[in-house]
């Protein structure tokens, strides 16, 4: 297949890249700057995707890199709305016209959607979604799809946990911390976190772009696990002690309370009710195997 990916640098858009043209595929990126026809550098400018087969949409300003001023929610929200509107609406032109050949929609969205309070609740793909920023930008980011799917487009709703990886996201951040032997849990450490190895994101995402799948899927693993059993885990995979909480006060100030609230102290037990539903096998089902993947 031809496969246009925005966000093409980023961890998870690196990845997918490689493991997709490993078995042949033609990936081309949707990048903001240089040169051919797959520019797209402003939101409304989307170019001509009509020779694609898939659209995998990963781009959008990262969520927890820098404070979160007025300034930087609006570029988070603008980042991911704007451009899925655009290119939602360009596939639906595609669509209605003479060939009606759009490519499918692969639209990134985060577990995020179910809210920073959700607690020990499970969240599947049904569930009732939150009311703070993240979740409000995460219903808002799929809403943009919408004159896609109603022109009859395919749609797929990724719903990305926290994916682990040491070059890259949240656990990058990490190890620097645990190497030294001064990790430990966040605040109470009670909070759910909903992780996914980075080589088993990306095979869900191919089995996304392979079949005929329509709506959310929660990439997660199938058992998310307390921050403090996480932290727990991860000192045991590096071979050091993780017994150095940092209070959640501290983590206020250092993040401001907002965002740390609705990130690294958010409590998501998300489950993949539907990946699981489809077949998928996970190579990586729990924490430690997880863990011991990606860092060893």
């Amino acid at each position: 297949m031809k496969i246009a990916i925005s966000g093409s640098t980023g961890l998870i858009g690196t990845a997918l890249t490689t493991c997709l043209q490993e078995r042949g595929d033609e990936v081309v990126a949707l990048t903001r700057s240089g040169e051919g026809p797959y520019v797209w550098a402003e939101p409304a400018l989307v170019p001509d995707l009509s020779d694609i087969d898939v659209v995998v949409h990963l781009a959008g300003d990262p969520v927890a890199s820098g404070r979160w001023t007025d300034a930087k929610k609006q570029r988070i929200r603008n980042s991911r709305v704007d451009r899925t509107s655009a290119l939602a609406q360009a596939l639906a032109k595609l669509q209605a016209g003479p060939s009606a050949s759009a490519p499918a929609l692969i639209s990134a969205s985060a577990v995020g959607i179910y809210g920073a309070d959700a607690g020990a609740q499970v969240s599947t793909e049904d569930s009732a979604h939150g009311t703070d920023f993240l979740a409000e930008v995460c219903v808002a980011w799929e809403a943009a799809c919408g004159p896609a799917v109603d022109a009859g487009v395919r749609v797929a709703h990724p719903r990305f946990g926290i994916v682990l990886d040491p070059s890259g996201g949240a656990l990058a951040k990490m190890l620097p911390i645990f190497k030294l032997g001064t990790g430990g849990r966040l605040g109470s450490g009670d909070q759910f976190m909903s992780w996914v190895s980075l080589p088993d994101a990306v095979r869900a995402l191919v089995a996304l772009i392979d079949g005929d799948h329509h709506g959310p899927f929660n990439i997660t693993g199938p058992e998310p696990v307390t921050n403090a059993a996480f932290s727990k885990a991860l000192g045991v995979a590096l071979g050091r002690p993780a017994v150095i909480p940092a209070p959640a006060f501290a983590i206020k100030l250092a993040f401001g309370k907002e965002m740390a609230t609705q990130t690294v102290l958010a409590s998501q037990r998300a489950e993949p009710e539907r990946l699981l539903r489809a077949g998928f096998v996970f190579e990586h089902p729990t924490v430690d195997a997880a863990l011991d993947a990606v860092l060893n």
